[in-house]
C-alpha cells in the first residue's frame, strides 16, 4: 500500500503569527490521524531553494501510511475545526497525493 502526503504551499503569507491558532489545532489533529510532519519550512530552520515558479514561504509536508489515511485526517472532526481557524485572507495551495510504492 502507497502511503499518502499532504502538501501545502501558502504563495503568500503577511503576518505568519496569525496561523498561531490554527497549529495548536491541525499539529494534535494531524498526530491523531497518523500523520507525520516531515518538513516544515522556512518556519523550524529548514532551508529551501525555489526555482522556475518555486515558493520559498511556508511550505508542509506531511506523511501517511495510506492515501486513505491522509484522506480521512483530513475529513477528521479535529482537522476541519483547525481549518475554521486559518486567518481570512490566507492563499493556500492544499494537495493529498498518492505516494509511489
Amino acid at each position: 500500500m502507497s502511503k499518502g502526503y499532504w502538501v501545502s504551499v501558502y504563495p503568500a503569507i503577511s503576518g505568519p503569527e496569525k496561523l498561531t491558532a490554527y497549529d495548536k489545532l491541525a499539529g494534535p489533529a494531524v498526530q491523531a490521524g497518523g500523520g507525520r510532519v516531515l518538513s516544515r519550512i522556512p518556519s523550524h530552520g529548514g532551508r529551501v531553494v525555489a526555482h522556475e515558479a518555486g515558493i520559498t514561504q511556508r511550505v508542509v509536508l506531511i506523511e501517511f501510511d495510506s492515501f486513505e489515511q491522509a484522506v480521512a485526517a483530513y475529513e477528521s472532526e479535529a482537522y476541519q475545526k483547525a481549518l475554521v481557524a486559518l486567518p481570512d485572507g490566507y492563499e493556500r495551495d492544499f494537495r493529498i497525493i498518492d505516494g509511489i510504492d
